[in-house]
């Protein structure tokens, strides 16, 4: 893998894991190499989504309001696992930009909903080329096979069948 590449970084070699380091039991917990991937994916997203002035939590906060779902702010922080004041702030920034707004929830008036303006949706379709394709440097030495196997395997952990 040529972190070069991914991380925008003067390095031929993982900067992050000197060779002695990756002979680590670690390297064996799975629950590291989650944490580990998913540290380099976030770089590489997080610095794509740069030039649209989007983190990859302001970008899922854009993503998921531009659909039909209408989320709540308490639905966000549930699915992105974010304390909900960390979703405030996220909601705060994106509404400060106009990019999306907060309506009252029609089944609840008690509660609010937030909705992706036209603007943040045009952003998100930029945002989204950019994403995509730091996720195709991430992925670039897997074949497309193992892509969609690591994508299923990743939902049965994220997503548990109750």
């Amino acid at each position: 893998m040529n972190w070069t590449t991914i991380l925008g970084m003067p390095h031929t070699a993982d900067p992050i894991a000197p060779e002695g380091l990756r002979a680590s039991v670690l390297t064996d917990d799975v629950s590291f190499l989650l944490a580990r991937a998913n540290a380099v994916a976030l770089a590489a997203g997080n610095a794509a989504l740069a030039e649209h002035g989007l983190k990859a939590r302001s970008y899922s906060v854009l993503v998921l309001t531009s659909g039909e779902a209408r989320p709540s702010q308490r639905e966000l922080a549930e699915f992105l696992r974010l304390d909900p004041s960390q979703v405030v702030s996220l909601v705060d920034e994106l509404q400060s930009r106009g990019l999306v707004e907060r309506k009252p929830d029609p089944a609840d008036r008690r509660a609010n909903v937030v909705v992706a303006t036209d603007a943040g949706q045009a952003l998100v379709g930029q945002a989204r080329e950019s994403a995509r394709a730091a996720e195709e440097r991430v992925h670039a030495d897997l074949s497309e096979s193992e892509r969609a196997t690591l994508a299923t395997l990743l939902r049965a952990v994220a997503f548990p069948s109750d």
